[in-house]
């Protein structure tokens, strides 16, 4: 199996098989590796069904002959539904070694699996509607439909389906994941994700989440050597008793919330200190005890927001940025917090994020890693394929999701969180990627709906579950 704690692109899958091929190793003993690998993944999946293998031209299609041929030595009943004959050499000679039946994929009949060797890792263009309507047509009738690499017509490193996918039951990673098995839309569709190790060993910048092992207070630990968070509360006060509950459920020492006057007290332990202008806040935030401050959720916007931004971005504290201060900072926001020497973790949505970027590019791993190299922030760029990018180039993905997430007040709890792992830790990496999991893990925990107030009360749960 591979180790699919680790994504490759397109470019970096070429040339690590390109690293391979220059030590001797042949491309059809890739191709050989890649296709018996999968295939004995497919027959432990689902051993003796009735199968068809769907075949593109290039050595994805190469790969799916190999399949063919170790599944027919099996006694499995397989055809090869090809598209049209084998363009590369590799491709070729996989063809020449298969001894069963090939039909042109129009007159080929649906069989209980289907396994897609069409088009792999590399696809920028769309499947031509007259293919993929064959496709789709042998889909529909699978009981267990298989992609090897990637279904047909999803872009590598974007994630992006370049024609309507099917929904797939496995996809079979061959040498290292792929951006597109846990970036949407694609990830919705790939189905389970199986690896197959053809001897790629170098690890990439991109990596998906792990279980994260989260820090326990020692003996001699007391309420600040554990971290203070501050949350600046604005308009909507609501906003910033979310963050500072969720904190205070993280594992930071201490929570306070630093709010203008007229603040309304909550009704819980939280302790608030009131200010009446910048200067005031600013003489706060000199706290030599702060770990991190917390400033967007709920802020507000406007001059006297802005005010407010500016202290707490002026203050040598480390700092989260969310909702409201990205969307004051917008295109100021490289220049602004390039100049912090202070660290910075900025958690906006795809919205905010498009705000604050000023550059997009098509794929959001390479657009949150540059965007995190050019401000000197870690970037978690908010989803159900949530991006955490460092300013050193390393990225990973969420390898798990929880679409009940995408409500009101969930963003708030997530800042929270990651400030309290930021206290504990004093790493922006490790409280980004340990606030994002907690997160997820205690909306899974909350059941199919919940409030904001019920996902707070399930991160002890998740946090028990990441220590014992």
């Amino acid at each position: 199996m591979i180790n699919a704690g680790y994504i490759l692109t397109a470019a970096e899958m070429r040339h690590a098989e390109q690293e391979l091929m220059d030590s001797g190793v042949t491309v059809d003993q890739l191709m050989k590796r890649a296709g018996e690998g999968a295939a004995q993944l497919i027959w432990r999946i689902s051993a003796n069904s009735r199968t068809t293998v769907l075949c593109g031209p290039g050595n994805n299609g190469g790969d799916g002959y190999v399949i063919a041929q170790w599944l027919l030595e099996k006694g499995v009943d397989v055809t090869v539904a090809a598209c049209s004959d084998p363009k590369t050499a590799a491709a070729k000679n996989a063809k020449s070694l298969w001894k069963g039946e090939t039909m042109a994929i129009e007159n080929a009949v649906q069989s209980p699996q289907v396994i897609d060797c069409v088009f792999g890792t590399g696809l920028t263009r769309a499947v031509s509607k007259e293919l993929y309507g064959h496709i789709e047509r042998l889909l529909s009738g699978a009981q267990n439909r298989i992609a090897v690499d990637l279904p047909s017509g999803v872009d590598t490193d974007t994630g992006h389906l370049l024609n309507p996918v099917s929904q797939y039951d496995f996809t079979i990673a061959l040498g290292a994941s792929k951006p597109a098995h846990f970036l949407e839309p694609a990830r919705s569709v790939v189905g389970e994700i199986v690896g197959v190790d053809i001897g790629i060993s170098k690890p990439s910048q991109f990596r998906v989440f792990l279980h994260r092992s989260l820090k326990v207070p020692g003996a001699d630990d007391h309420k600040y050597s554990r971290g203070l968070v501050v949350i600046i509360a604005g308009k909507m006060h609501g906003a910033a008793q979310l963050a500072a509950l969720a904190a205070q459920q993280s594992g930071a020492g201490y929570v306070k919330i630093f709010a203008p006057a007229g603040f309304l007290s909550p009704n819980h332990s939280i302790v608030v200190q009131t200010y009446s202008s910048p200067e005031e806040l600013g003489q706060l935030l000199s706290d030599d005890r702060i770990s991190m401050v917390v400033v967007g959720p709920g802020l507000g916007l406007g001059d006297q927001q802005s005010g407010v931004l500016k202290t707490a971005m002026a203050s040598e504290k480390a700092l989260l940025l969310d909702a409201d201060a990205l969307t004051l900072l917008g295109n100021d926001f490289v220049e602004r917090v390039s100049n912090r020497d202070a660290p910075t973790i900025a958690t906006p949505h795809q919205g905010e994020f498009a705000r604050i970027s000023g550059e997009f590019d098509d794929s959001k791993l390479t657009s949150a890693r540059d965007l995190s190299r050019r401000s000197g922030a870690t970037i978690a760029l908010k989803g159900p394929d949530t991006v955490i990018a460092q300013p050193s180039g390393h990225t990973e993905i969420n390898n798990e999701a929880c679409h009940w997430l995408s409500t009101a007040g969930t963003g708030d709890v997530l800042s929270g969180i990651i400030a309290s792992r930021y206290a504990v830790e004093k790493n922006c990496a490790k409280a980004a990627s340990q606030g994002q999991w907690l997160h997820t893990r205690a909306a899974q925990l909350s059941g199919a709906s919940f409030s904001p107030e019920q996902l707070i009360g399930n991160i002890s749960k998740a946090m028990q579950e990441s220590i014992s």
